[in-house]
């Protein structure tokens, strides 16, 4: 069963990434090992062995992995993105693992529109990887998000971390990806892919770690299930793009009533932090 909902207008901006594409192409190397990688992903930063009795809400469901992988561990499921990209591919992944299950529900829809988070209801798990800071409107994004956590239950997000100056520059560079027309993206796509992959792949030259270069992309996916092509992808054409700090994050989710359960930095770096709050109240 799936749902269709008109995505509402979206804050205004001038260019848009079209993210859906890209895990269109994620599928054509989607294989049960990612899934199982994803599905342990779930399980260390939640803190559950299982997810049977639990509502899961996937906001941003881009390629409907991690949707697959709650059902998968008995999580009663809703998905939602605002790309009818990314909706067509979380309903593939639904048609060939779970066909018609009534327990999987997929929408189209926002994170900015507060109406349709309410007719949800509330959960016991709210997910959101890499999402909220794609809206335009990242913190009206991650106080929606909170009000769909029931008490007691659990949002785990992951947010770009905030790097001053580099992340300024970022942005112009996302920006202009998205400006240029379609037959210079692949280009740029390459030229700043390579940028991103530079300073690590210097650092493991300068070390004589050849090993480490290889396994960048041959095991990345033993961290989410996730492919390194398609997660850089992501990064330079990813747009709208806002960053926080673990501290902001931290504490606008306190003084909305959540305690922070866990994080996991990115060392000050380039990427996510991830974090698992509890509501309290």
């Amino acid at each position: 069963m799936s749902r269709s909902r008109i995505a509402p207008p979206v804050p205004k901006e001038e260019v848009r990434f079209e993210f859906g594409n890209n895990w269109r192409n994620f599928l054509t190397v989607f294989n049960d090992d990612r899934l199982r990688r994803a599905e342990e992903s779930l399980i260390t930063m939640l803190g559950m062995e299982t997810l049977a009795g639990k509502r899961f809400l996937d906001i941003g469901c881009g390629s409907g992995l991690f949707s697959l992988a709650a059902r998968r561990l008995g999580a009663e499921v809703t998905s939602f993105d605002v790309d009818s990209a990314s909706v067509a591919c979380t309903v593939e992944l639904k048609r060939r693992y779970y066909g018609d299950d009534p327990f999987w529900i997929v929408a189209r829809a926002s994170v900015l529109d507060s109406d349709y988070l309410q007719s949800l209801g509330t959960f016991d798990v709210v997910y959101s990887w890499g999402v909220l800071h794609h809206t335009g409107a990242m913190w009206t994004a991650v106080e929606n998000a909170l009000r769909s956590v029931r008490p007691r239950g659990q949002l785990f997000i992951a947010l770009y971390n905030d790097q001053g100056a580099k992340s300024r520059w970022w942005v112009r560079v996302k920006r202009t990806y998205n400006r240029l027309p379609a037959r210079l993206k692949p280009l740029y796509m390459l030229l700043f892919g390579i940028a991103f992959e530079s300073a690590a792949v210097l650092v493991a030259l300068a070390r004589l770690n050849l090993r480490n270069i290889v396994n960048r992309w041959t095991k990345y996916e033993n961290v989410r299930g996730m492919s390194r092509w398609h997660d850089v992808v992501d990064w330079v054409g990813g747009y709208p793009f806002e960053v926080a700090t673990p501290d902001a994050v931290s504490d606008f989710c306190r003084r909305k009533g959540f305690d922070l359960v866990k994080l996991k930095t990115c060392g000050g770096k380039l990427g996510c932090n991830e974090f698992v709050f509890e509501r309290n109240r």
